[in-house]
């Protein structure tokens, strides 16, 4: 290498720093000026949106995403997030969503999605429905849903309540939940592993807990039971085979 080349590399490479430095002075000076600064920098092609990343999507399809969206290349990072955040949000998998930037071009879509409680039978076959007891856009045969079947009136949301509190605070006994099915009006039978359990349908996650201790008793005296009622307050009966 002869001294003029290695004094063209040197000279080339801090002009590539300068350019880098002094346009994050101008990114700082503009982000400084929030009255103007990002109506600026929208009409910036440094500010194109260039990538998209979707974070927190488990039943959701991305391309379902990235049409609400309704953003491409010609779009720049500063352009207002509220309406893209609301084209979201209207998707009935989405409960909550934000967006955020990461510069030069990237938008960061975080969602928090509508989680499926029960599977329901329904014109065309089993189908997902969230706490509230409303039907979710997910087809349980294109996407795998570990919920148990619930065979309850359609207006029955306090069965689906239920399971929604259960799926946060006690999910060990959620992942033994299989079915429910209505048994009377307010009462139910939930299928808790083998073990049948009749209920009210206003029964709690702390009502369900008595059936530990009984179970252990159970078992320290070799015996199983064949179902299990909590329907009678401060009560558990335990129905031997």
């Amino acid at each position: 290498m002869t001294e003029d080349e290695g004094g063209d590399r040197r000279t080339g490479f801090f002009v590539r720093h300068w350019r880098i430095a002094l346009a994050g002075i101008v990114v700082l000076f503009l982000l400084g000026s929030p009255l103007w600064g990002p109506g600026v920098m929208r009409h910036l092609d440094f500010f194109r949106v260039r990538k998209i990343e979707i974070l927190g999507a488990r039943y959701t399809a991305p391309g379902e995403l990235l049409d609400r969206l309704r953003v491409d290349t010609t779009h720049s990072v500063w352009d207002p997030l509220p309406p893209i955040e609301a084209r979201v949000r209207s998707h009935p998998q989405i409960e909550s969503v934000t967006v955020s930037r990461r510069l030069p071009g990237t938008l960061v879509v975080r969602v928090t999605e509508r989680h499926p409680v029960a599977l329901v039978n329904a014109p065309g076959g089993l189908r997902a429905v969230d706490e509230r007891g409303v039907r979710l856009p997910l087809d349980p045969s294109r996407t795998p849903v570990d919920a148990p079947i619930v065979t309850a009136a359609p207006r029955d949301t306090a069965v689906y309540h239920l399971l929604g509190t259960m799926q946060r605070e006690a999910p060990a006994l959620y992942a033994k939940l299989s079915s429910i099915r209505t048994s009377g009006p307010g009462e139910m039978v939930l299928q808790i592993a083998d073990l049948p359990v009749r209920a009210l349908t206003s029964v709690t996650i702390a009502r369900l807990s008595d059936i530990d201790p009984v179970e252990r008793d159970l078992m320290r005296r070799q015996l199983r039971a064949a179902e299990i009622d909590l329907r009678y307050r401060d009560q558990v009966i335990a129905r031997l085979p």
